[in-house]
């Protein structure tokens, strides 16, 4: 699978993002964003269900998880603004969320904006009504829609790369 090569922040941002606890959001997007915990809470804010979080492979249970709040990854995209040169091309996107122990998943620009999977989709910041520190693992995504929440559910989140499937 090709994809078109994503664009680079400034040093001082991508040096802030590598933080724990800020968040990257960068490739194809018109404005990079570098956010901290604080910066995410300043956003609409939107809370899952709680669920049992399960291994994939084996369904062996973890734990209960609270409900989450967060806000919406297609918020965030929105704020950041998708970079399209040629009409239509944002259909071709795919979004890569990525921990800071590289555990990445991804996610198409139709199953955020076309489906309702996106509207369960969170970059959450507090987990049963108590902030997340960094010590917990955030910012945390989460796919509230997904059958098994485990394999898309992402701790310790460090980066969101937009890129762009070549034709």
């Amino acid at each position: 699978m090709d994809l078109a090569p994503t664009a680079t922040l400034p040093a001082e941002t991508t040096e802030t993002a590598q933080r724990p606890g800020t968040l990257l959001l960068a490739g194809r997007v018109l404005r990079p964003l570098a956010l901290s915990l604080d910066a995410l809470r300043a956003y609409p804010a939107v809370t899952s269900a709680s669920f049992d979080l399960r291994c994939y492979t084996t369904q062996r249970f973890i734990r209960t998880v609270e409900p989450y709040r967060g806000v919406l990854l297609t918020e965030l995209l929105g704020n950041a603004g998708l970079r399209c040169e040629v009409h239509g091309e944002f259909k071709r996107m795919i979004f890569v969320a990525t921990g800071h122990d590289g555990y990445a998943v991804p996610f198409t620009w139709h199953e955020l904006f076309n489906t309702p999977v996106g509207k369960q989709v969170m970059v959450a910041y507090e987990c049963g009504g108590a902030p997340l520190t960094e010590a917990d693992g955030a910012p945390v995504l989460f796919s509230g829609a997904d059958l098994v929440p485990a394999p898309r559910h992402v701790k310790r989140l460090a980066r969101i790369d937009v890129r762009l499937l070549a034709p």
